[in-house]
């Protein structure tokens, strides 16, 4: 799940945005707190990580992995196996006109100070972070394979 647009705007080709990460549904891939930075109305194929509405709450923006397209949309669920709710096993097939966007790359924030340990404040563990903080978000058909025999 995640919180309203930070930032967004058009361009000639897609409409671009950077959503707020809330919720553990899509650990590892995404984590609480990072940055999403998405493609509005870009096509989805399996794989990819999009952004939907709920479909039985309208006002509920929801980030999943799109793991087969079928009758009726797509069938959407979480990277986390050990958080089994909030995605298409509860709540069906999302039908195409809730899915908004695919998710193209995310950000990890460097950890406030009050929230790291003495050690984690190191050039090494900040060099750590800036190799791990900025990542693109491709479309993992082997996710998708993975997800659907859940």
């Amino acid at each position: 799940m995640w919180s309203s647009p930070l930032k967004e705007w058009s361009s000639p080709l897609k409409r671009i945005g950077v959503l707020e990460v809330t919720g553990p549904s899509m650990a590892p891939t995404l984590e609480h707190g990072d940055q999403l930075l998405v493609r509005y109305g870009a096509p989805v194929r399996p794989g990819h990580v999009v952004v939907l509405r709920h479909p039985f709450q309208q006002d509920l923006l929801v980030v999943k992995r799109a793991a087969e397209r079928r009758p009726g949309g797509w069938w959407v669920l979480g990277d986390n196996p050990f958080n089994g709710t909030g995605d298409s096993t509860d709540y069906g097939t999302v039908p195409d006109e809730l899915v908004l966007a695919t998710g193209v790359a995310r950000f990890r924030p460097f950890p406030r100070p009050e929230h790291t340990a003495r050690d984690q404040r190191s050039l090494r563990a900040r060099v750590s972070w800036a190799a791990s903080a900025l990542r693109p978000l491709r479309a993992d058909s082997s996710a998708s394979r993975r997800l659907r025999a859940r």
